[in-house]
């Protein structure tokens, strides 16, 4: 009687059928990548808006989506373009305070926190104030947003802090 060999111990040849890709699952599984990346772009959009480099695509993403983005916010972009610093005309107590500022970003943004401080000859602050929009402007701004390149005037009435002050700055919050 011929032996047999086991069967762990033959080879046979035989080839597994071949199934189909599931390229159905790949494309699911890339646009919801791709919808996971749009989601966590919008929940994050305030933070990224503030981005140079990120807010033009989430400007043309939120048109084609509808969403909005927060203005923009670069207090560093104003720039003052001229400065007074005089005696008011009707009280001796007070000074009068006038400047024109430009808003150089690349976006409209919101109207800023005007803050003026003055210095005595050393350098120290002897007074500082922060004034919002309406108290520089006189009246509430016309439109919410400064347009790029767009300029404005500033006329401010405050205390004289007398002989001590030499010198005053400006900047924007």
């Amino acid at each position: 009687m011929p032996s047999r060999a086991p069967r762990f111990a033959t080879r046979t040849e035989t080839t597994a059928p071949r199934r189909p890709r599931p390229w159905g699952w790949w494309a699911l599984l890339v646009a919801l990548a791709v919808a996971l990346a749009l989601q966590l772009m919008l929940a994050d959009r305030e933070r990224l808006a503030g981005d140079a480099g990120w807010r033009p695509r989430l400007e043309a993403l939120c048109s084609v989506l509808g969403c909005s983005l927060p203005a923009w916010h670069e207090p560093k972009a104003f720039r003052v373009t001229s400065r007074e610093v005089r005696r008011h005309p009707q009280d001796a107590r007070a000074l009068l305070v006038s400047t024109s500022f430009r808003n150089d970003a690349r976006w409209p943004q919101a109207w800023p926190v005007l803050e003026v401080a003055l210095h005595d000859i050393d350098g120290q602050a002897l007074g500082l104030r922060r004034f919002q929009p309406v108290e520089y402007l006189g009246s509430p701004p016309a439109t919410p947003l400064i347009a790029p390149g767009q300029s404005a005037m500033a006329t401010l009435e405050i205390l004289d802090p007398g002989q001590r002050a030499v010198a005053f700055t400006f900047d924007f919050h």
